[in-house]
């Protein structure tokens, strides 16, 4: 079974309690290899509609901190720590009916391959009406009806006609369109989408983002959105969390993180992008070294093995003493906030343009 811990000492709040609120979250997996430690001590919240952009290379534990969220996890393996609060209803110690009641119905996830996603022996519309008669109660042809209408908000022409085709039948992006209108079903308050452009061209990318944000208008969604793409996260999210190897690094609103970074990791994603008005020569500026082990984390700040700026704390800080994420807005470096300044001001910024 999931073992679940209290966490007696989570930290304080890092704003206003949110519709979301999450406490001290620790994620473990148990593996033949060992355990790993694929979220640890993470805090945030997020408001009733507003958008939060989760941030981070792959395997930084952003995934696995909404899968947890909805409960998506298996009970064999998983070492649950802290709390999850939606609505004030408490999600780790939620049973697995009580769950099912949630999903889909008071939160949803967007996933980022809506074709593994989507049931190839079912029509979209049948799929998208499913939970919307488990959670109503509605009969099958009001479910059929709803899908219907949802096909249509989502900008899916002839929806009366596509609704009877299944998934092999649509283009990519509008499978998307069918996941988000499946999502959206139930009219949900938290809705969480794990990298729902990725696979997108450009152009698709932006449909589905101004999509997100008409029916956010809508509905009064919280979203919590999952991407390694800073440029999506400008247009789409009001704050940004940082993570990195299971833990955030920093967290503020998205004109804060994108115009003034504080921690080194962020500068590092901020400077491997590529820019259109920089020289097209000009190589990009990977961060060095690769993301550590889960199973065997860097102690100390978990950053400092790829820190170029850790000869700037002085002594031996960064491999013992790991920093805090302190309230608001703050980021996870034991650089002082002149030093942090006065190296995106001289360094960092210029680089950037």
């Amino acid at each position: 079974m999931t073992t679940v811990t209290k966490t007696e000492d989570a930290p304080a709040p890092t704003g206003p309690e949110g519709f979301l609120s999450v406490r001290d979250l620790s994620v473990r997996f148990a593996t033949e290899d060992g355990v790993v430690k694929a979220v640890d001590g993470l805090s945030f919240d997020v408001e009733r509609g507003r958008t939060l952009g989760i941030v981070g290379e792959s395997g930084s534990g952003k995934s696995v901190t909404n899968l947890t969220i909805l409960g998506l996890h298996n009970p064999r393996t998983t070492t649950i720590d802290g709390e999850i609060v939606l609505d004030g209803k408490e999600l780790v110690t939620a049973t697995e009916r009580e769950m099912e009641q949630l999903r889909g119905n008071k939160v949803a996830m967007i996933f980022q391959d809506p074709l593994t996603a989507l049931s190839p022996y079912y029509t979209v519309g049948r799929q998208i009406a499913e939970p919307f008669i488990k959670h109503t109660g509605a009969s099958k042809k009001e479910g059929w009806a709803r899908a219907v209408e949802m096909l249509g908000k989502v900008g899916i022409p002839n929806p009366e006609q596509r609704a009877k085709d299944y998934p092999h039948q649509f283009s990519g992006g509008m499978r998307q369109r069918a996941m988000i209108a499946m999502a959206l079903v139930c009219d949900p308050d938290l809705l969480i989408a794990d990298e729902p452009t990725t696979a997108l061209d450009v152009t698709v990318q932006a449909q589905i983002l101004d999509l997100l944000k008409d029916l956010q208008q809508e509905f009064g969604s919280a979203i919590v959105f999952i991407t390694h793409d800073l440029g999506v996260i400008a247009d789409m999210a009001d704050d940004i969390l940082v993570m990195y190897a299971g833990s955030a690094v920093e967290r503020g609103s998205v004109d804060e993180v994108l115009r003034a970074p504080r921690h080194p990791y962020t500068w590092g994603l901020l400077n491997s992008m590529p820019r259109l008005d920089s020289d097209l020569s000009a190589q990009l500026s990977p961060i060095p070294g690769t993301p550590p082990s889960l199973l065997n984390p860097p102690t100390g700040c978990r950053f400092h093995p790829r820190c170029t700026f850790q000869d700037r704390v002085g002594g031996n800080r960064c491999a013992t003493e790991r920093p805090l994420l302190a309230p608001d807005r703050s980021s996870a470096c034991h650089l002082t906030a002149e030093q942090k300044r006065t190296i995106f001001i001289d360094e960092i910024k210029p680089r950037l343009g």
